[in-house]
């Protein structure tokens, strides 16, 4: 059996940024992101509302664990690879305490990881598996699915980030950024892309070389994080003035 996963994991058609594989999971995506909400907010009691988000918690965070557990089955696990030091990751593990939990403080940090970070990773992603291959669902299932469930829980949860939730979710940012450091040092691995950029094609490669793509790359991460805040400046100015 342990020939067998090993084999599986490692042979693989290399993936093909916006080939029809790529573009049926985005619209997919799409789909998912706008209808479930609506759908479940119209449909579904409260109960069914929570089991939904739960569902959608759990699996995201399945979705990376079952990756090491594939691993340490294979005999490949490797602790400078398969951690939980990326920050998409480490999301995946932290939505059940927003999606299952309901927990304010974790939702105001995922939603600006959620919606800025892994948004990035969905149109330039950094896989090397092709369609059908495992790798190929699980990035999906743990980047799209990650937000659509954060829209989810904004829309039927009721709950909603603020301009101290993007200081917030920043400051956690840095946080996380400084702790991979000297896992990276300790490991010599490349976590967080600290080291290097990732093999495949991303974002990453149009912000300079090591170690100015870091630099720009949080300015950027600060700009996302503003862009997907303004929806909300919108819906705030509208309401005030409608009252006025």
């Amino acid at each position: 059996m342990r020939e067998t996963v090993r084999n599986y994991l490692t042979n693989y058609e290399p993936f093909q940024t916006f080939d029809i594989y790529h573009t049926i999971s985005l619209v997919i995506f799409m789909g998912l992101a706008t209808l479930l909400p609506l759908y479940a907010k119209r449909n579904f009691s409260e109960k069914w509302q929570q089991r939904v988000g739960s569902a959608l918690g759990w699996l995201v965070a399945a979705s990376y664990l079952s990756w090491p557990t594939l691993e340490i089955i294979a005999g490949t696990f490797d602790p400078k690879l398969h951690l939980p030091f990326h920050l998409c990751r480490f999301a995946n593990l932290a939505l059940p305490l927003v999606m299952w939990k309901r927990n304010y403080l974790v939702y105001e940090v995922l939603y600006f990881w959620g919606l800025s970070a892994m948004f990035q990773s969905i149109f330039t992603p950094d896989i090397p598996q092709a369609f059908p291959h495992y790798h190929f669902f699980r990035f999906w299932i743990s980047h799209e699915l990650m937000i659509v469930a954060l829209v989810y829980a904004t829309v039927i949860y009721k709950i909603r980030p603020t301009l101290k939730s993007l200081r917030r979710s920043f400051v956690a940012l840095l946080l996380f950024f400084i702790i991979t450091i000297p896992v990276n040092l300790i490991l010599d691995a490349n976590y967080f892309w600290i080291c290097g950029k990732p093999p495949m094609p991303t974002i990453l490669d149009y912000m300079g070389p090591w170690p100015w793509y870091i630099v720009t790359g949080t300015a950027a991460a600060l700009i996302h994080f503003y862009a997907v805040y303004l929806p909300f400046v919108i819906i705030d100015w509208r309401k005030k003035n409608r009252i006025r």
